[in-house]
């Protein structure tokens, strides 16, 4: 029988600064029964993201709705079809979905487009929301669109051992750069850069100022800086860019939290100087490019020139500790959790 309820994680308070366990509390919700055009989804592994500290605040304008206290979280989920009452897609279909921080979910197959369709032969299935889901896409995106880079760049990254920056040193070295550099937190992870993701450089900005390392690692400067975090890594990008470098604005994880806005504005005079182009981006609006991007990154996968790493936790009732740790940088590639047995695993 499909279950009537499904365990979800919700949102118990806003946090009062930085979040803690207690703003989150895992609850039993009823399923509604399928209508006419809808799926009933067992959810395998559900995404936690950097973007889900901004959507914690009440103020703080997000590019989609901000979680409420007392409902349900969302965000991206893979899973599988059990129960449809759509005939187009019939059970056994994976797909990727909007309803994470649940076990369960029932979703109108209408929102299901194609591109939330994935085949589980042609990759693993962590790495659909992954490398080859919305985190790899955002990178590609940045890169290929938003910063065009170009043969010969040297390109900087910020937060460069998470999921996107992970990505994107390795998207930046096929796309043609000749000199990626990244920043990480602690000596293991700026060596896993150089080691695993094929960065030329890596700096710990926890050891030593961001501009004085870029100063040292790119002393002729840089041309596309990637950024992830915002207040003094992009303030030194702006120092170490080249007249007409290019920006990829992405996230700013460091504007979250009052205390932590105090890198001054007045950095940006260096965009004029520079006739610098920044420019920001949220990944939705250039769905036109995914059809390349899947194409192009599954060979790459497939051929090895690319490493799909993921840190996974398990269970429902580790998601909230995830997302903490995701936030102090407790996270190699994806941070994902394991909702259910994967039928495709090879552990």
């Amino acid at each position: 029988m499909p279950p009537r309820t499904t365990r979800v994680v919700c949102l118990v308070r806003r946090p009062d600064g930085e979040p803690a366990l207690g703003d989150f509390a895992v609850e039993e919700r009823p399923l509604a029964p399928l209508s006419e055009g809808q799926l009933l989804v067992r959810n395998l592994y559900m995404s936690v993201d950097p973007s889900m500290r901004g959507r914690l605040e009440s103020t703080e304008k997000h590019y989609t709705h901000n979680f409420a206290p007392g409902s349900p979280l969302d965000g991206r989920a893979l899973g599988v079809v059990v129960e449809s009452r759509c005939p187009t897609v019939p059970p056994g279909t994976f797909l990727r979905h909007q309803l994470g921080w649940r076990e369960w979910a029932v979703l109108d197959a209408a929102d299901t487009d194609a591109a939330g369709r994935i085949d589980p032969q042609l990759a693993p299935l962590p790495t659909w929301l992954g490398l080859l889901g919305q985190t790899g896409f955002t990178a590609y995106v940045g890169l290929t669109r938003i910063a065009e880079v170009r043969p010969g760049d040297t390109v900087f990254v910020s937060a460069a051992a998470g999921a996107v920056g992970s990505a994107a040193g390795q998207f930046a070295r096929l796309l043609g750069a000749e000199r990626v550099i990244g920043t990480a937190g602690g000596p293991d992870k700026c060596a896993l850069l150089v080691k695993e993701f094929g960065y030329d450089a890596a700096a710990d900005y926890r050891a030593e100022p961001v501009r004085d390392a870029l100063a040292r690692l790119a002393p002729d400067g840089i041309d596309v800086y990637f950024d992830n975090v915002g207040g003094e890594q992009l303030a030194a990008a702006l120092h170490a860019l080249r007249t007409g470098g290019r920006v990829a604005l992405c996230g700013m994880m460091s504007q979250f939290g009052g205390e932590r806005r105090s890198t001054d504005i007045n950095q940006l005079i260096q965009a004029v100087l520079k006739r610098l182009t920044l420019r920001g981006f949220i990944v939705r609006d250039h769905d036109d490019l995914r059809p390349e991007f899947e194409s192009r990154v599954a060979d790459w996968l497939r051929s090895g020139r690319i490493t799909a790493r993921e840190t996974v936790t398990d269970g429902l009732d580790s998601a909230a500790g995830a997302l903490l740790a995701l936030l102090d940088g407790g996270n190699v590639g994806k941070m994902l959790v394991r909702l259910a047995d994967d039928p495709y695993s090879r552990a």
